[in-house]
């Protein structure tokens, strides 16, 4: 007999399994990205005297796609890094897609709550 109804136990292997390739994908992301760079930059002596921080290339999400597509590697890395802050925001919006087919309004609130909590502190910082 097939059951068709979304268990709590399918829900919790669908998340890790989300959460696991998740991070595994980001890992995968970011090795490649290391890789590159030590092949452009790995014989350079790095200069302590003088900090730069991050180009402006590196910290807005367009940028980092279009970098990333022409195999520059600090995008990619960076790419991997968004990857991996993506996946436990995949794995709320799986939990309300879950909550609600299992008609569990409290849960479906409270994790609304918290998915907007988590949104508002990514998108709310200012960039100088």
């Amino acid at each position: 007999m097939k059951q068709d109804k979304l268990t709590d136990k399918n829900l919790e292997v669908m998340m890790g399994t989300l959460l696991r390739y998740g991070v595994l994908l980001s890992a995968f992301i970011v090795m490649i990205g290391g890789i590159l760079y030590l092949i452009k930059f790995g014989n350079q002596q790095p200069h302590y005297t003088h900090f730069s921080g991050e180009p402006a290339n590196l910290i807005n999400l367009k940028s980092i796609l279009n970098d990333a597509k022409g195999f520059h590697s600090r995008a990619i890395i960076q790419l991997g890094l968004l990857v991996l802050i993506a996946t436990p925001i995949a794995r709320i919006i799986l939990s309300v897609v879950g909550f609600i087919l299992e008609k569990d309004y409290l849960y479906v609130l409270i994790t609304l709550i918290v998915l907007t909590v988590i949104l508002f502190s990514l998108f709310s910082g200012s960039v100088a």
